[in-house]
C-alpha cells in the first residue's frame, strides 16, 4: 500500500494541499469503485459504460457492483471496465449501507470510491477523486454531480461510452435542464468548505464520494441498521475521526433523473430524522427536543471524585447538568479508590466510604450517570468531552455556554479556570482525533493539546457556575416558607379561584 505524507490541515482549510497536475503525475494508489444497485438495469449499464471510459489507468481500479437483492437479479453488460465483479448479499440482508459494506469487504484497493448506479461519470471523474486521495490519507472527497432529465431507453451504453470517451458527455440530451443539488448552496456559503461549519459533514452524502480504505475501516464502515440516512450518519463519524471534507469540482457526473429522496422529500425526511437523530448529536432536531436522552449524547462529562468528597458537593456539580438547557449528556463519576459495596455496617456516617455510598444511592436509577473506578476513554461518537478534576458547582447553562464558546471560537479545546484551583477541559472529539493522527509516529508532537491549538485553536474561560433554575444540591434544598398573606390566600380561597387570580395578575386571561 502506498504511503502518503500527512499534511497539517487547519480545521477544513484544504487549500494547503498541493493537488498534482493531471498531466504531470504518476498514479500509484489503487481504487475500488463500489456500486450499490437495486433494480433499474438500464441505468446501471450506462453507469458501467461511463466507468469503462475513465482516464484513470484501468489496471489501477476495479468495479464491484453489489446487487441489493433485485428481482430479477442484475446482470453485467458487455460494456464495462476490465476488472468488474457482480456480488449479491446473503438473502435477508438489504439496503445501500449493507451493500457498500459488502462490496468493501470483498475489495482490497487503497481507496474506496462510492458511486451510485444511476450516474454517468465524466471521463476524468475517477481521476479527479484519486488526485485528492494522493494528497492526504484523511480526506473525504465529494464528487460533483448535476441532475438531468431521463427516461428509460433515452441512451444506449454504446452512446454513453462514445460520449464519455470523446468528451461529448457534457452535451447529452437533457443536460440543458440540469439541476444543482442542495449541496452546492452549502459549498457557496462556505467558500467550497474552506470555512466549513461543524455540520458541513452533511454534504458528504451518496451518489459520488471517496476516501482511503484505512479511514473507512477506522470509523467502522456504514451502519446497515439505518433504513435511511446512513450516509449522513457515516459522514458524521468521519468528521468525528478528524476527516477533512473536500469538494471535487474539476470534473462532474450526470445523475439520471431525480433521486428517491428528492421525489419523496417530506416523507423521507420524516422517516429518516428519528434514526439519524439518535446517532448524530449535532442534528438540529436534537436541540428542539430538550430533556431527552439519546443513543449518542452531545457531551460526555467526567468528574473525578476525590476521597472524602461529600454528596452535597457532588450533587452541586451533577444536578444542574442533568437539569440543564442542554440535557443530552452522560456523566461519569470516577472514584479511583473504588465504590463501596454497601454490605459492611455503617458506623461512621461522615466517613469517606459513607459519602460515596450516598453518592451511589443518589444516582442509582439515573440512566445518564455512570459510577466508574477509572476515567473512560473518549467515545469517538460523542462531539464533546468535559473533564472536571473534582466536583465544582455548575449551572443549568454550563454545557450550553461552554459548547457555544467552543463553536464561537471555532476551538478544539476550551479550558476553564476553576475557583478552587485547577482546570476543567472541554475537548472537541474531531480536533483531538485529527491531532492524534498527525502526532502518530512523531515524537515531537506527543503534546496533543499543542497540536489541537495549532490545527483547531484553543481558548480559556473562567468558572462553570451561573444561575440555576433549581437548587444545585437536592439533599441540602429546603423550600422557602411562604409569606403570611400568601398562606392566608391559600387557606381561604379554593384552587380554581387562586389560579384565575394568578393568571389575571399576569395578563394572561382572554381579553386582558
Amino acid at each position: 500500500m502506498a504511503t502518503t505524507f500527512v499534511p497539517r490541515i487547519v480545521r477544513n482549510d484544504y487549500s494547503v494541499l498541493s493537488l498534482p497536475n493531471s498531466a504531470q503525475w504518476t498514479p500509484q494508489l489503487t481504487a475500488s469503485v463500489i456500486v450499490p444497485a437495486y433494480g433499474h438495469p438500464d441505468k446501471l449499464h450506462l453507469t458501467l459504460a461511463s466507468l469503462a471510459a475513465q482516464t484513470y489507468p484501468s489496471e489501477l481500479f476495479e468495479v464491484i457492483v453489489v446487487d441489493d437483492n433485485s428481482e430479477p437479479p442484475l446482470r453485467l453488460p458487455p460494456i464495462k471496465p476490465e476488472n468488474t465483479r457482480l456480488l449479491r448479499p446473503p438473502r435477508g440482508r438489504w439496503g445501500s449501507a449493507y451493500a457498500v459494506n459488502h462490496g468493501v469487504a470483498a475489495s482490497c484497493a487503497d481507496v474506496i470510491v462510492r458511486l451510485d448506479s444511476d450516474m454517468v461519470a465524466f471521463a476524468d471523474h475517477l481521476e479527479a477523486h484519486m488526485r485528492w486521495n494522493h494528497c492526504a490519507d484523511y480526506l473525504a472527497v465529494l464528487g460533483h454531480k448535476r441532475f438531468i432529465d431521463y427516461t428509460s431507453g433515452a441512451f444506449t451504453p454504446e452512446q454513453i461510452f462514445a460520449a464519455v470517451t470523446s468528451g461529448q458527455v457534457r452535451t447529452l440530451r437533457g443536460h440543458q435542464h440540469s439541476a444543482p443539488h442542495w449541496i452546492e448552496t452549502v459549498l457557496n456559503d462556505t467558500n467550497q468548505l474552506l470555512q466549513a461549519r461543524v455540520d458541513s459533514y452533511r454534504v458528504f452524502v451518496g451518489a459520488t464520494g471517496s476516501l482511503r480504505r484505512e479511514l473507512f475501516d477506522e470509523v467502522g464502515g456504514m451502519d446497515p441498521s439505518l433504513p435511511l440516512g446512513s450516509d449522513t450518519e457515516f459522514a458524521y463519524r468521519l468528521a468525528q475521526a478528524g476527516a477533512v471534507f473536500v469538494p471535487e469540482t474539476t470534473s462532474s457526473a450526470w445523475h439520471l433523473g431525480t433521486s428517491h429522496m428528492q421525489a419523496s422529500a417530506v416523507e423521507g425526511r420524516r422517516f429518516r430524522t428519528p434514526f439519524v437523530a439518535q446517532r448524530v448529536p449535532l442534528l438540529a432536531a436534537r436541540r428542539s427536543s430538550p430533556g431527552r436522552a439519546w443513543q449518542v449524547p452531545y457531551v460526555d462529562i467526567v468528574i473525578d471524585i476525590p476521597a472524602g468528597e461529600t454528596v452535597d458537593n457532588v450533587d452541586a456539580a451533577v444536578a444542574p447538568l442533568l437539569d440543564a438547557t442542554v440535557s443530552d449528556v452522560r456523566v461519569s463519576l470516577v472514584a479511583a479508590r473504588g465504590w463501596p459495596e454497601g454490605e459492611e455496617r455503617a458506623t461512621d456516617l461522615s466517613s469517606s466510604a459513607a459519602q460515596l455510598r450516598l453518592v451511589a444511592e443518589h444516582y442509582r436509577h439515573e440512566s445518564r450517570v455512570r459510577l466508574l473506578e477509572s476515567s473512560p476513554a473518549a467515545d469517538p461518537a460523542v462531539p464533546f468531552r468535559l473533564l472536571l478534576p473534582y466536583p465544582e458547582a455548575t449551572s443549568t447553562d454550563t454545557v450550553r455556554r461552554l459548547t457555544a464558546a467552543a463553536d464561537a471560537d471555532r476551538a478544539g479545546l476550551v479550558t476553564v479556570e476553576l475557583p478552587g484551583g485547577g482546570q476543567a477541559r472541554l475537548e472537541r472529539r474531531a480536533a483531538f482525533a485529527r491531532a492524534a493522527r498527525l502526532a502518530e509516529g512523531d515524537p515531537e508532537q506527543h503534546d496533543l493539546d499543542r497540536v489541537v491549538a495549532q490545527i483547531w485553536g484553543a481558548s480559556t474561560r473562567r468558572g462553570l457556575a451561573g444561575t440555576n433554575r433549581r437548587s444545585a444540591s437536592v439533599t441540602a434544598f429546603t423550600p422557602p416558607r411562604a409569606s403570611l398573606a400568601r398562606r392566608a390566600v391559600r387557606t381561604l380561597l379554593p384552587g380554581p379561584v387562586r389560579h384565575r387570580l394568578h393568571r389575571l395578575r399576569q395578563g394572561r386571561l382572554p381579553g386582558s
